[in-house]
């Protein structure tokens, strides 16, 4: 029986394929799916229940793996990569959510254990904790698709603004095709909120041009009012497309579903955000088999 949160048989079928069958010392792994369903519950990894296995295995995996680059690789599969045929609709909404940190979050060693050859060290500068007024927090950055689905993820700590994280985020969007060509990076338009409101990133979106939907502050309102002529046309807005911005929120609940996101439990940022690209992988593959006849 599938307990809630965890794996079904047939997105299972999916990520089966795209994990290493053997370990680097040529013994088979344990059960994949078992250590997966494992990192999804949330639980602290002592209090792991006995029909996941030993909670050592499951987070050596975890380790292992989000060193390697595995997780990120399973959300570039999941994405369906043919966007020609209009899959991935590129009406990117973007928006960011706290998160709070239990206190087992904090105290992580600053040198974290060596990483393998050609992988990502752990330890960061502050592992993506900070005060916020929600106390010690970490902040969710997220540019999903039209449909809601994950596209970029970010992770900094929970008193960070939204606006300077908008353009890295972007970034970070690369969709591969599956026939020849380049990944496709940049998005028709973006969506967001007043967070996101000001003019150096409308100028950076008239830069890479991309439409750019956000309603103005009223600050910047009286200030451009207050030039007169000089001032300028206020900036174009459509609040039919606006409207659909709610799928970024969307997406932030269905993410908070998974236990394991709605607290932050990890000590490494690197560690939550995998088990974030676990969730958002999952919800690809979700999307997918409905849409397959």
């Amino acid at each position: 029986m599938v307990g809630r949160g965890e794996l079904t048989d047939k997105a299972w079928a999916r990520i089966e394929p795209l994990l290493p069958a053997v370990a680097g010392n040529g013994r088979r792994w344990r059960d994949h799916r078992q250590v997966i369903n494992a990192i999804l519950t949330g639980a602290p990894w002592r209090d792991l229940p006995e029909r996941y296995g030993p909670w050592k295995t499951a987070h050596e995996r975890l380790r292992r793996w989000t060193a390697d680059g595995t997780w990120d690789r399973i959300l570039d599969t999941a994405v369906v990569k043919d966007d020609s045929v209009g899959a991935v609709e590129w009406t990117i909404s973007v928006d960011s959510t706290h998160v709070r940190a239990h206190q087992h979050a904090a105290g992580a060693r600053k040198k974290g254990a060596a990483p393998a050859p050609g992988s990502k060290p752990f330890a960061v500068d502050g592992e993506a904790l900070g005060r916020s007024r929600g106390g010690l927090t970490s902040k969710i950055h997220l540019a999903v698709d039209g449909r809601g689905l994950p596209m970029s993820i970010l992770l900094t700590p929970g008193q960070a603004g939204d606006n300077p994280q908008l353009l890295t985020l972007l970034e970070e969007i690369s969709v591969r095709r599956d026939g020849p060509g380049r990944p496709r990076k940049r998005p028709d338009r973006v969506v967001a909120d007043k967070a996101y409101s000001h003019p150096s990133t409308r100028a950076a979106m008239r830069r890479r041009g991309i439409g750019f939907v956000s309603p103005e502050r009223e600050d910047q309102i009286a200030r451009r009012h207050a030039k007169g002529s000089l001032g300028g046309r206020p900036p174009a807005f459509d609040p039919a497309i606006y409207a659909g911005r709610n799928v970024v929120e969307r997406c932030f609940n269905r993410l908070k579903q998974f236990r394991d996101l709605a607290t932050r439990y990890a000590k490494r940022s690197a560690y939550f955000r995998a088990e974030i690209t676990i969730a958002a992988a999952i919800l690809w593959l979700r999307q997918d088999l409905q849409d397959t006849p």
